[in-house]
């Protein structure tokens, strides 16, 4: 079958985002893609994923109507079912309000069914396909589960919000999701960590992992984060009196939390500096969502993961809290932990085709690799140079090996190289096909990136790209991190000889490269390896602060003109300055 998955942006939602589409032909992933690397807006917001979806159907060869079937990550019957669960479980205590919000999931299912043919149309698709909705839940759950490999699994999913759903656990076997326990708004360990977001002066829905990366600089004692979430009794609710107050109680207008939280936490942090105080509250928050996490599946999964084997898939925008997964990993219970790539809304475009593909009786490919965007060759190279305003130095190299030799010579002077290659990564994490690249031993690295480069905060780290085979002597593991999506403590022999893509605390989120999944940036760090002696380089995405990752030669080279890069590998194209 050729199944489409599409993500749904609810348009009538304050901050419609994520817009993306997926391909699966005969459970196959053929393709997928988001909609903001075409568009050049970042998370797409307010958008439908028209040219995502039209160059799925571009890589497979394959025009609209040989499409078998459409899945969406968002489905009008989950609505209506949890939104009747709201209903019996406040109407005792605000019977009015209760009615109110009924009404409300009740108008949001149907407005969700003429979103589906909305999409359908505005993406030029044949409205006689068949349309199939999949709960925005099951779609996450089904984009880690379905394409880990594993034959069952616990599962754990935690966002903003669904439809109406924002934390759900369950066990997971073939085709079959079934869910333990299911956590319904307001309570939301997505939005707790986005009010925190907001609070610390970045923009939530975007900049939590800022605050991760921020939490290892403070004391978690020093501030209070119970006053936001509170978990108890195999669940949690945060105070709706500070998150997501009611418009006339909310501080600076149109801020997420209310001026409750500044009587407690004092003035919300503004512009780059980083007080103690400001550290403090991001470690406080990241501890206590951490705990929050523990809690729940103690309490619900732990029976599960002795039956299969301690193996957890884990999906939503929470999942991409890569310290939270490493301490996922400590348990004693969880021997496998599975994060789905695009852990946010655009992998369950994936989700909902692979659900769809598995229901049917399609064994679905597990997923090895992200490389599943648009590509390019050195004819594409020519031709975006030749439409470039002004003149691009530029050099074509005579080979892909002389490509590598070449980047990898300067890798080894100490000097930073964009790096833009094959086919775009699926996900927030740059994987080596759009990345910026650095040595990792070189200090002043990782300020000359954040400074001249991305244009970002100082104290921001960056990200080790290390050999498979050398993965274990560098970060003390041999579990697979193939994605970027996990944590773990550098080991004693290699933090001093690594020191640029080493965290304060000690940590690094590395990629473990495989020459079967990338053997183009297998062959970069290897050569990089025999000139230095280190098998890691530092890699971050190919892109400016605000802006969403390079997708094309053209990109790239609006990029390097617009940053303080000096070099552009592009296909065997060296661009200089």
């Amino acid at each position: 079958m050729k199944i489409l998955g599409l993500v749904c942006p609810v348009l009538w939602s304050p901050n419609p985002h994520d817009a993306a589409a997926a391909i699966l032909i005969d459970g196959r992933i053929v393709a997928a893609a988001e909609e903001e690397r075409f568009t050049r807006i970042k998370h797409a917001k307010g958008q439908v994923p028209i040219h995502a979806t039209r160059f799925c159907l571009d890589r497979a060869g394959i025009a609209a109507k040989d499409i078998d079937a459409i899945a969406f990550n968002l489905a009008p019957a989950s609505y209506r079912r949890h939104g009747w669960s709201i209903f019996w479980r406040d109407v005792w205590r605000r019977p009015r309000r209760a009615l109110k919000r009924l009404r409300k999931d009740l108008r949001e299912a149907t407005k969700a069914a003429e979103l589906h043919r909305h999409v359908v149309a505005g993406c030029g698709l044949d409205p006689r396909t068949e349309v199939i909705p999949v709960d925005h839940h099951a779609a996450h759950a089904a984009s880690s589960f379905i394409f880990s490999g594993f034959p069952d699994a616990a599962y754990l999913v935690a966002d903003n919000t669904g439809e109406v759903a924002t934390t759900t656990l369950g066990e997971a076997r073939g085709a079959t999701l079934d869910p333990i326990v299911e956590i319904l708004r307001p309570n939301s360990l997505g939005q707790y960590y986005s009010v925190v977001t907001d609070y610390l002066g970045f923009e939530p829905s975007d900049g939590e992992y800022k605050v991760m990366g921020m939490a290892p600089y403070g004391d978690a004692s020093g501030a209070d984060a119970g006053v936001l979430l509170r978990y108890a009794d195999g669940a949690f609710e945060i105070d709706r009196r500070i998150c997501f107050p009611r418009p006339h109680e909310r501080y600076d207008g149109d801020r997420w939390f209310s001026k409750r939280l500044v009587d407690l936490w004092g003035p919300p942090r503004r512009g780059d500096d980083m007080e103690p105080r400001h550290a403090n509250i991001a470690a406080a928050a990241q501890a206590q969502l951490e705990k929050a996490v523990h809690h729940l599946v103690d309490a619900h999964l732990g029976p599960v993961l002795k039956r299969c084997g301690g193996r957890l898939c884990f999906a939503g925008g929470v999942a991409l809290n890569v310290t939270l997964n490493r301490k996922l990993l400590d348990r004693g219970d969880v021997k496998r932990l599975f994060v789905q790539p695009a852990a946010d809304d655009a992998g369950t475009s994936l989700g909902a085709a692979g659900l769809v593909a598995a229901a049917r009786g399609e064994r679905v490919e597990p997923m090895t690799h992200a490389y599943l965007g648009p590509s390019f060759g050195d004819d594409d190279v020519r031709r975006a140079i030749e439409k470039h305003g002004g003149e691009v130095k530029h050099r074509f190299l005579g080979s892909e090996d002389e490509t590598v030799r070449t980047a990898a010579d300067l890798l080894a002077a100490g000097k930073v190289v964009a790096w833009l290659q094959g086919r775009m990564e699926f996900g927030p994490r740059a994987l080596g096909n759009r990345s910026i690249l650095g040595h990792p031993g070189r200090a002043g690295t990782r300020d000359e990136i954040n400074a001249a480069i991305k244009f970002r905060e100082p104290w921001r780290p960056f990200c080790p790209s290390v050999l498979a085979e050398d993965a274990r002597a560098v970060i003390g593991s041999d579990h697979p991190t193939p994605f970027m999506n996990l944590s773990f403590l550098v080991s004693e022999e290699w933090k001093t000889k690594i020191p640029e893509v080493v965290h304060v605390d000690g940590s690094a989120r590395p990629q473990a490269v495989t020459p079967e999944a990338n053997k183009l940036y297998y062959e970069l760090i290897r050569a990089f390896k025999e000139r230095t002696g280190i098998p890691v380089l530092l890699n971050t995405s190919l892109n400016r602060r605000g802006e969403p990752i390079v997708c094309s030669p053209a990109d790239g080279l609006t990029m390097f003109y617009g940053s303080g890069l000096e070099r552009l590998v592009m296909g065997n194209c060296l661009v200089e300055k």
